[in-house]
């Protein structure tokens, strides 16, 4: 007869199946104007705040949030801002709302979010919470008529090679990672209880034509592209920076790798006269010698941030571009007619 004695939870743990993979974030409308009220009110300051909710599946359901308070810039206390977490958390269990962290939201400007700041909080996230993901809102692009909310995760293999902090070129080829691989965008689903919808379509047909629809229509958009471009500016010069970096890590690899020939060529020419006086040679090989120690090769990171930057800001201005054009068009066809 087979041996049934129970498993202990370690054993069971081990055998459990690879969780599948995050297709989707499903955000109540509630939690979606809460975020957008908080970030308004404080623009153009930055502000961030916790994601609550459940991990069920292959879907995060998030379901409520609370903002943290700003602290001043002289205050330097985090275990005050970890305490207002628990209390926070505390409350919302006893009155029976779910409390399980699942991520975090933060507010940016125009898109400006890709960061090392936004890459260690992801990290300290990832020590306790599996799966979690940062709902990044713009205040200013969403002034635009665009809804500009988006839900990010670090990618896997950009995970472990920052565990291993290195991020030399061999190694970013090796793992085949690119500018592109460090951020994944996942879909955002707005879901809202059977009451609300049944409210909002009763609301709808009686809703008039608001100053929002007329701000749509607005062919100016030189501020919010004048912006773009300064910030699009200010990260060609530092991709520039970061390339003569580089530039300056090969040209002092080539002037050592020159500076080793040379020593090698006198070294070879020195155990010659050595062999032909009946001498032991000496080896070519010190690694004492400072000349064969390893230069260290510049983190590629910074770059891959900056480049990753560059591309959301062309994107941004491109996205507005088209509108205006459409708008435009729009405008030149009324004329006509």
């Amino acid at each position: 007869m087979a041996n049934s004695a129970p498993r202990s939870f370690l054993q069971v743990a081990a055998t459990e199946e690879v969780a599948s993979p995050l297709r989707v974030v499903q955000i109540e409308g509630l939690v979606i104007l809460k975020i957008i009220k908080h970030c308004k009110e404080f623009s153009p300051a930055l502000v961030t705040g916790q994601l609550l909710g459940l991990d069920v599946g292959s879907v995060l359901e998030v379901t409520n949030c609370f903002p943290f308070p700003i602290r001043e810039e002289d205050e330097e206390n985090e275990a005050e801002g970890a305490n207002y977490q628990l209390d926070m958390m505390k409350c919302l269990r006893e009155v029976n709302v779910d409390n399980n962290t699942v991520g975090w939201y933060q507010s940016t400007l125009l898109g400006s979010f890709q960061t090392q700041e936004l890459i260690e909080t992801f990290m300290n996230y990832q020590e306790n919470i599996r799966r979690c993901v940062c709902i990044i809102y713009d205040p200013s692009r969403s002034s635009q008529g665009v809804l500009a909310l988006k839900a990010l995760k670090l990618s896997d293999s950009f995970m472990d090679l920052y565990r291993s902090n290195n991020f030399t070129g061999e190694k970013l080829r090796e793992k085949n990672l690119s500018w592109v691989n460090i951020f994944e965008e996942i879909p955002i689903k707005v879901s809202n209880s059977a009451l609300i919808s049944a409210f909002m379509t009763e609301l709808e047909a009686d809703t008039p034509v608001t100053q929002c629809d007329y701000d749509r229509l607005q062919l100016s958009t030189n501020p919010f592209m004048e912006r773009n471009m300064e910030f699009l500016i200010e990260c060609m010069d530092d991709l520039s920076m970061e390339q003569q970096k580089f530039q300056f890590h090969y040209r002092s690899l080539s002037r050592q790798q020159a500076q080793q020939q040379a020593w090698l060529q006198k070294r070879r020419a020195e155990n010659a006269a050595r062999k032909a006086a009946g001498e032991e040679p000496l080896p070519e090989e010190d690694p004492s010698n400072p000349l064969f120690k390893p230069l260290p090769e510049p983190s590629r990171l910074d770059s891959f941030l900056i480049t990753n930057q560059i591309a959301n800001y062309c994107n941004q201005i491109n996205g507005v571009a088209g509108q205006n054009f459409s708008r435009l068009y729009l405008m030149k066809a009324l004329h006509e007619n």
